[in-house]
């Protein structure tokens, strides 16, 4: 039976996108050269950050977007075999068109 994760509050839980494996110019990068990639794909949202007087902000991301994070976003979690990131709205840095 498959686990499911689902976010709380403001939370985000993301799939990291892997960073390419070699450069522009053809020059493979090894694994030990490369840096985790700051880029995901939003699997799941919470319900939103809770305002004075009990009203629930809307999310700026939704299911699916491709973001941008800073390089120590999140808390990494493993699912089924899978990791991911679960980290709060204000660490998405930017949505990816």
């Amino acid at each position: 039976m498959a686990t499911k994760l689902t976010p709380i509050g403001d939370k985000v839980l993301v799939k990291r996108i892997e960073a390419e494996a070699k450069t522009k110019g053809g020059i493979v990068i090894p694994d030990t050269a490369k840096e985790k990639p700051k880029q995901g794909k939003v699997i799941a949202v919470g319900s939103g950050r809770l305002l004075k007087g009990g009203k629930l902000a809307p999310f700026t991301v939704k299911k699916n977007d491709r973001i941008l994070f800073s390089s120590y976003a999140g808390t990494e979690v493993k699912v089924d075999g899978e990791e991911y990131l679960l980290m709060s709205e204000d660490d998405v840095l930017a949505v990816i068109e």
